[in-house]
Order: C-alpha cells, then structure tokens, then sequence
C-alpha cells in the first residue's frame, strides 16, 4: 500500500483505525485528503476489501478528482468500482440507476442548473398570476431550496405567514414543471435519493450491503439533507469515516450545519476520535494567530495547531485611510515583495463580500498588473456558453422546455414571441412539450396543426435540423456534436461579429470546444452533468501567473505564499448582518480564521478609516478581531508608527462591553481632518423651528459629553460616545450607534440633542 512511514502519528492512527465510526478532526493544512486517500488504500489493499463496496463524497469535483488521481496512483485497476464523487454527482448516479423507482422521472432526467431553476420560478409566478416583482423569484428560489434541504416536499411545506403561503404555491408549481421538464435542480438529487430510501426498504437495504464502508470529506458543510442521506446509508456495522473541522464552517447560507459534528457524536457516543492538528502549510506565526482568533468561539473542540516549519514573518497591520488607499497599499507591497523574489501568483486578496473587488481591480489596472478574478461571471454562465449547452441538452432530451425556449430562435431565425405561444398552447393540447411537439409536425407533416406560411417554414428549417442532430447524437463524440450543432445553426456568425466583443465569445465556445474534446469518452449525458455539476473555483488555475483576488469564502480549499485580508472594519468583517446575533458573528469568525489559515509565509491585514458605502463615507472602527491577534505576532515593518497608532485605536474599544476608554485618536484620523469636511448630520427641525436661533447660543467652555457616555438619538437609536471636543461655538460629538446600518456618525450636538443615559 502507500507508504505509511509518511505519515506523522495522528495521520496514521486515522488511516488504520479499526472498524466503527471515525471522526478524524482535521485542522487547517493537516494533510486531510492524504489521510483519505491512503485510508482508502488501506481498506483496499491491505484489508481486502472490494472497491465497489466503497463510497468515498466530498463537496466539489476538484477535491474528487485530486482524490481519485492520487488513489489510482497508489493502486492503479485495483480501484476500478469504487464510487467517489460529489454528493450530487453521487446521488444523480444513484437516482439514474433506480430510475425505474422514482415516481414522473426517467434515467435520462436532466440538472437545471440556477439560471434555469430562475426561470422556473419565473414560470411557476406567472402561471399563479403572480408578480414577480413583487414576489422575488430569487426569493422564492431561496425558501424552495431551504425546505428541500430540510426534506420538506411541497405537500408537508407548513405555511406560517403570507410570504410563505406564497413560497408554498410556488414550491407546488415549480416542482409540477420540472417533473414535466423531466429534470431536477440540485437540491433535488439529494431530496430524492433521500425519499426513494424511504419508500423503498429493500433499495436501502441493497445500498446498505453494497456499501459497507463510507468516507466523507468536509463534513462540517454537510445541510440536513445530507446528513440524513449518510445515516441511511451507514449499516448495522456502522463503518462511517468522516474527517471535517467545525472551525472551517462557513457555508451557513448554504444550509450547512457544522452542528451536525456534534450530531455525529451524539448518533455515534462510542466513535473514535482523532485530531490531527500538525500544520504542513503556514508558520508558527499564522497558526498561534489563527488559534487565538477561532478560540473565542464556542461549540468546538479546541486543536493545538503546530508546524514542524522555522521561522516566519511578522504579521503586518495597515491602517489607509479610505478604501482606495488601502488597495493602492496592496498593490503597492506586491511590487515591493517580487524584489524579494516573491512571485505574482504567489498572492492572493480577500476580502468579505464581492463588491469591494472594484477598487482592488482599478488599482491593478492603473499599475498594469493582470489579476485573476475569482466569483466574476463563471465560464459556464457565460451567454455563449448556456446557448451551445441549451442545444446539447435538448439534443438529449426533447422534453427540456427551458432549453428550446433559449435556443429556438438563437441565432435568430424569425420565430417571433407569437409563433413560440402558438406553438406552446398547441403542444399542451397535445399532451406534449414544445419541442416533443415540433419533431411531431416534422414527423406528421399531415397532423392538423394552427401554422402557415413563414411561421411554418422556419419551424420546420429548425425542426430537421434539431431531428438530425437527435438522430446522430449516438454516433458522434461530444466534440463532433458540438461542431455539427455550431455549423448547422450558423452560431459563430452570429457571435463573431468582428468586434473585440465577438471575439472573446468564439473564444470562449472554443474553450467549450476544449472541454467537450478533453471529455470525448462521456456519453452525452455524462457530459451533461458533469457541466451542471461543476463549481466555481473548480476552474482556477493551478498556477496563475497573477495575484488572485477572490472572497473569503471563495479561498476555503485554496493556499497561497502570500495572503492580504482587507476591510477588517466592523460592519465588513464582521459583516454588519452578524453583529446582533451570537451564530452570525461565530461564522464571520470562522470565516476570518480560514483566510488567516490559507497563507503559507505571509500575512498582511488592512482596514480604512474611511470607507465608502451606499454612496457615503463614513468613519470606521477597526474589527474587533484584529485586537485577539497577540501583539508579539504583529510586526509594524516600514509603517510600525502607523500600525501602533492603529492599534491604540482598536484597543480603545471594549467590545464585550461596548465601551471605549480615553485613548488619542490615531494619526491617520487626524490628517483626515485636514483632508475632508465632516458631513455633520442635522435633525429635521419641528414645526415653526429655525436653525438660525443657533447663531443667538451662548458660548461654550466645557464639552458637554464625554467618551463611553451612553446616549440616545431621536433618529440613530442608543449609541456610545467615542469622543466629544469643542469646535468653535459648539460640541462635535462622535458616536457609535448599535443600529448595523447607521454605524458612527459626527454630530453637531446643540441640533442633534442627544439624550444622556444613566
């Protein structure tokens, strides 16, 4: 088998423990898919176990694949039968094989991907006469997809309020028009396969003595779903190998429940336990950072992260002074660290939510440094793309409404909005789909059919076209398909159209062309899925010669040399939604400690005095979770001035309590006073109120507030007093209001009137 003598201890205690549940808690750079792998092998090879009575599910098909090529490495045909996947792709298998058990579906079913499940929704909003500006078909889509991985069907769906009555009809309506569709959304695969074990004891019991062994990577992002999915599937003998760490959760809004760890442990009170907690990835430095951060949460099993490596550098803090500062600073240390022999694709930027990539993007551009974006528009998202797949996908199955609706006139081919209703409202008279129906007027020239003339003649143009290609599907690779398809339907005239534009479109189909050449042993069905199943950062390259600008999020799975965080502020990171409940605010913390732990060497940390949002800027308070770093881990660099202001200004506040002591303000807070007028906010004045009374208000000679003062506003709420001074003949006070959309405001305290708390 592999050799075991590269393993450190705790790793091959998982990989030959013995029969029963493992839960194997794996820290950030632990070797975890090593541990899988060679567990496999082990199984395998040296307890003579079958491969086909082995399921091994991660979460995106880059972790399957790298798992899959490092079994077959150490095992070669001897892996032939194993089953490993993503839990879609794994459940798509099953259903397809016990298609003949599932109620209004047959093997050749299809995934709609998002796109198509919004314009389900769409269809579903219409058909109940619903507005859809009204009722958010994302909206829709969002309570839909909670209740599947909750395995509520329609029919239990319990409405509470009248947006979820309304949630409910949709539910019933999108679910009737994807089984006329004969296709399934991704929530879907994992719901059915779940039901059909329910329905059917003796199917359950066949998958139960199929599959006497089962590995799950990740498991902490495992929903409801999949995890009843794995409890039904586990047998008597209990041999369940899971490795996940709670401390990496960050997919809540996924439906994700690190909470099903605990559940593990509670199903399974007698299974073995093993950490793994020694780093090959980051320094001493980055990991003593990262423990002190993620251990303020709760609800988690405490790991003592180590490395065997020397060294390592500081980390470094930098406060800009607004965001487009704070990327110039980015970019700016970048092109300082390539002297030191660090690569541009050795970095990466982080940060919390998609938007703050624009300022970031602008600064590489003005410095004329290519990036990679990652959660732009995804290659299969693309308008190109989504056309050629659409014909794909109703080459294979005539009954995908969707797709014929994108493609019937594109290119365009004069089969205006008219025609297309004709043509539906005839097609469900006839019982069937609008593209079942078509082929029918091709096949039955003589059918009594409501076309004439030109309406007439371009169906029947597209008609044959789409007959043959259906007739030829079986007979020519997926490359060869695609080729038909692009030639026949006159597509890259369409796209090229000699601009910059259309170019990048062609160029883009020939990457299609690419994959389809590179998955030519598929069926097309295969081919199909796995299109529908790929995952967004599954198309980063392995070695980008750019820096990588991507969100928090985005990095889970992902390691670089060189890692900057930004927008460490309060109300980015912490995200504003997170700061009045206890579960948000332990993710943002998870979320935070999964960035500090992709770095390999270096860390740098930023956040801006002022940031710009929603159209105003506002003064910002540094995260709290920059004050859990120990100051021995931070390094001041060329800025040490700059970064000790900065953490004096953090220091100044007490976040358990929500109070600041007397501190100076920072540096950079005071050349902002020279750069920018304060936007003052003013109250409404009453009825028969003039501001000019102001002018008549005797002079002052002692500020009226003081910092840590709790007081009220009429507008703002409760709020503290972070610091109040003289300012000719009035009070300037700044205060920092709980509300999460008001954040801290200076205010002019003669018209705000802010009321003292006792």
């Amino acid at each position: 088998m592999g050799n075991l003598d590269d393993l450190n201890l705790a790793q091959r205690a998982a990989v030959e423990a013995g029969p029963g549940p493992i839960l194997v808690l794996a820290g950030p750079g632990s070797g975890k898919t090593r541990v899988l792998t060679h567990r496999i092998v082990y199984l395998i090879q040296d307890l003579d176990i079958a491969p086909w009575r082995i399921m091994a599910v991660t979460f995106t098909n880059k972790a399957a694949r790298e798992m899959r090529h490092r079994v077959d490495s150490l095992l070669g045909a001897k892996s032939s039968g194993l089953t490993m996947g993503t839990f879609h792709a794994t459940c798509a298998r099953m259903l397809r094989r016990e298609s003949e058990n599932l109620l209004g579906y047959d093997g050749n079913f299809l995934i709609f991907d998002t796109a198509d499940q919004r314009q389900v929704a769409k269809q579903a909003l219409q058909d109940l006469a619903l507005d859809d500006k009204k009722f958010s078909p994302n909206r829709m889509l969002s309570g839909i997809s909670t209740a599947k991985n909750e395995l509520v069907t329609p029919e239990q769906y319990a409405a509470s309020n009248y947006i979820s009555e309304i949630t409910r009809r949709v539910y019933q309506r999108y679910q009737e028009i994807l089984v006329a569709n004969n296709a399934m959304d991704f929530d879907d695969l994992l719901m059915n396969t779940v039901l059909l074990l329910d329905d059917r004891p003796d199917v359950l019991e066949r998958y139960q003595r199929k599959y006497q062994y089962i590995l799950v990577d990740e498991f902490q992002d495992t929903n409801t779903a999949q995890y009843e999915l794995l409890k039904r599937l586990v047998n008597s003998q209990g041999n369940i190998f899971v490795v996940g760490d709670a401390d990496q959760s960050i997919y809540k809004w996924r439906g994700a429940d690190f909470r099903n760890l605990i559940r593990f442990r509670e199903h399974y009170p007698n299974a073995q336990l093993i950490l793994l907690e020694q780093n090959y990835r980051s320094t001493q430095v980055i990991l003593d950072a990262a423990k002190a951060i993620i251990r303020h949460n709760r609800e988690r099993v405490d790991k003592e992260l180590f490395t065997d490596r020397k060294g390592g550098s500081q980390i470094i803090i930098r406060e800009a002074y607004n965001d487009v500062e704070e990327a110039e600073l980015v970019v700016n240390t970048i092109e300082q660290i390539m002297l030191e022999g660090v690569h541009l694709g050795d970095c990466a930027v982080m940060y919390r939510t998609n938007a703050q990539s624009r300022v970031l993007e602008e600064a590489f551009i003005r410095a004329g440094i290519n990036y990679r974006l990652v959660g732009a528009t995804r290659f299969y998202g693309r308008r190109e793309i989504k056309d050629l797949v659409a014909y794909l996908r109703l080459v294979h199955n005539l009954a995908d409404s969707v797709s014929f609706g994108r493609v019937i006139n594109t290119p365009t081919r004069g089969i205006g909005k008219k025609t297309m209703q004709t043509l539906s409202q005839w097609a469900q008279r006839e019982g069937r789909q609008p593209g079942e129906a078509l082929i029918q007027l091709i096949e039955e020239p003589d059918i009594a059919h409501p076309f004439s003339g030109r309406a007439l003649s371009s169906l029947t143009r597209f008609g044959n076209m789409l007959r043959d290609w259906i007739s030829m599907k079986d007979r020519l690779t997926i490359g060869e398909l695609l080729d038909t398809i692009i030639d026949g339907s006159g597509y890259r005239l369409f796209i090229d159209d000699g601009t910059a534009e259309g170019r990048d479109r062609w160029a883009n189909v020939m990457e299609l062309r690419n994959v389809a050449v590179e998955f030519d042993e598929l069926t097309l069905s295969e081919f199909l899925e796995q299109v529908a199943l790929v995952a967004d950062i599954d198309d980063l390259e392995e070695d980008p010669d750019a820096p990588t600008l991507l969100t928090l999020h985005a990095a889970k799975g992902l390691e670089f040399p060189v890692v900057f965080i930004v927008g460490l502020e309060e109300g980015m990171l912490p995200h504003s939604r997170s700061l009045d409940e206890a579960d948000e605010l332990a993710e943002e913390r998870r979320l935070f400690y999964v960035g500090l732990t992709r770095a390999m060497d270096r860390i740098y940390l930023s956040h801006a005095f002022r940031r710009t949002t929603y159209g105003g800027t506002e003064v910002s308070v540094p995260s709290r979770f920059i004050q859990d770093i120990p100051e021995e881990l931070l390094e001041g660099g060329s800025s040490g001035q700059r970064r000790r202001e900065s953490q004096r200004r953090v220091s100044s506040w007490n976040w358990s309590s929500q109070t600041t002591s007397h501190s100076n303000r920072s540096g950079i807070e005071r050349d902002a006073r020279q750069k920018t007028t304060v936007r003052q906010v003013l109250p409404e004045p009453s009825s028969g109120q003039s501001l000019a009374k102001d002018e008549k208000k005797p002079v002052l000679t002692e500020a009226q507030y003081r910092t840590g003062q709790q007081v009220h506003h009429h507008k703002f709420g409760n709020g503290i007093v972070i610091e109040s001074k003289l300012t000719g003949n009035d009070e300037e006070v700044v205060v920092a209001f709980s509300g999460s959309d008001v954040g801290i405001k200076k205010l002019v305290a003669s018209l705000a009137k802010l009321e003292i708390k006792e």
